[in-house]
């Protein structure tokens, strides 16, 4: 949401570029869009948005989108897997072109980058191990507990503002956030809902803990939804993108993909 989708973040990954060499005309586009390579930046580490398989290759539900994308709106586009923090910096540095990589439209993003329209939603939901006696999630619940978060992520920013009185423990990824709360070092979690889902739902690790509390959604923070952000003054790119996503929305390649990894909407 959302962390993204509510961001997200790792330290881990060095950044590679994986071809996709994709191209389309279902969007009319000059010629030499078809020469140009559009590079897109994607985490590669926040499954099943986005990740890399057993043979390092890109998969995922926001790798999907974005090949649908590239393909409708004629673009001939490369992946660049890139750590959470740097990927707004490196995006106005002209190190890739876009972000589609389950990022929120917080207001401060806003800021520094222009979206598109939202391609997903998705709350932010707090998690506990099963056997955990919370049942509330308000700060004065939380006296005396921990409370884990990503670093660099919309969860890790309202936490921040909203339980600075709790303490809280800030890791580099999502997969280190889960351990965590499977070691019962840290209480509860703050994290995307679809994000954690499939670590809830589909791991054995996750059986331990369960969703508790009310969802939480704070557009200052979280944004309407996930976006794909582009350098503000790339004008063209946005339109192209913009025009792809509702083409793929209208002729059921949307929902076609949000099948495959979700069990209901997630638009």
């Amino acid at each position: 949401m959302f962390k993204n989708m509510g961001g997200r973040t790792t330290n881990l990954l060095s950044r590679i570029v994986v071809g996709l060499g994709i191209s389309g005309t279902a969007v009319p586009a000059a010629s030499e869009a078809q020469e140009t390579i559009t590079k897109v930046a994607i985490e590669g580490i926040f499954p099943p948005f986005n990740y890399l398989d057993s043979n390092n290759k890109l998969q995922g539900f926001d790798v999907e989108i974005a090949k649908a994308l590239c393909s409708v709106a004629g673009l001939k586009c490369e992946f660049v897997v890139q750590d959470w923090d740097g990927m707004i910096p490196n995006l106005l540095a002209k190190k890739y072109d876009t972000i589609i990589s389950s990022m929120s439209m917080s207001a401060e993003r806003k800021k520094n980058v222009k979206f598109t329209n939202p391609y997903y939603d998705s709350p932010s939901v707090f998690i506990v191990q099963k056997s955990s006696p919370l049942k509330r999630m308000q700060p004065s619940d939380l006296a005396g507990k921990k409370l884990g978060v990503t670093l660099s992520t919309s969860q890790a920013s309202y936490a921040n503002d909203h339980y600075n009185g709790v303490e809280r423990v800030v890791y580099p990824s999502s997969p280190d956030l889960y351990k965590a709360l499977e070691a019962k070092e840290v209480d509860v979690i703050l994290e995307d809902k679809l994000a954690v889902y499939d670590w809830l739902t589909n791991t054995k690790a996750g059986g331990c803990c369960e969703f508790r509390g009310e969802d939480v959604k704070d557009p200052n923070y979280f944004g309407e939804g996930a976006g794909i952000a582009v350098r503000p003054d790339d004008a063209d790119l946005l339109r192209r993108l913009n025009q792809a996503l509702g083409t793929i929305e209208a002729d059921g390649t949307y929902d076609r993909i949000n099948a495959k990894y979700f069990p209901f909407s997630i638009r």
